[in-house]
């Protein structure tokens, strides 16, 4: 016998009602305070790209996707591909500079199954990665995944 279908939810909860635009605003700055603290991690190397993780202390929040031939990142959602031979320092390096000239957007997604604010960082025209806040916009949350491999494999 196999076993039921999981339910799906068909109705918001509650608390998701009381969503305000103050709630993402407050995401948005807390973002944009901690923005000046991000700094890259070493590359990630991928059989065809090359991603540089970001960190907030000693945790990743995201990754951003970069390109060694133009030596510059690409959009969320779209990593180069190609060969993932690049210059794993004059990649961290690039992001780091990246990383003083980027921007937080002035606006916030929620994602219900997470439970929590998304808040868009963009250099240029680019959105490059996103910062997942907490619902009370209090608090960063990291992608422990991201820090779980990063810290695995040394390239922390």
């Amino acid at each position: 016998m196999t076993a039921p279908f999981p339910p799906i939810r068909r109705e918001p909860r509650a608390e998701d009602i009381s969503l305000k635009p103050e709630d993402g605003r407050k995401a948005v700055e807390l973002v944009r305070g901690a923005l000046p603290l991000f700094r890259a991690g070493e590359p990630i190397a991928h059989p065809d790209h090359v991603d540089v993780p970001v960190f907030y202390l000693d945790f990743a929040i995201d990754m951003i996707h970069y390109d060694g031939k133009t030596k510059m990142p690409r959009p969320r959602g779209a990593p180069p591909h190609g060969s993932a031979a690049v210059n794993r320092r004059e990649a961290r390096e690039v992001v780091d500079r990246v990383l003083k000239e980027a921007r937080v957007l002035d606006a916030a997604e929620f994602r219900e199954p997470e439970d929590c604010w998304v808040v868009p960082i963009a250099w240029k025209s680019f959105i490059i990665f996103h910062v997942r806040v907490s619902r009370e916009g209090e608090e960063l949350i990291p992608d422990y995944g991201l820090t779980e491999e990063v810290r695995r494999y040394g390239t922390f």
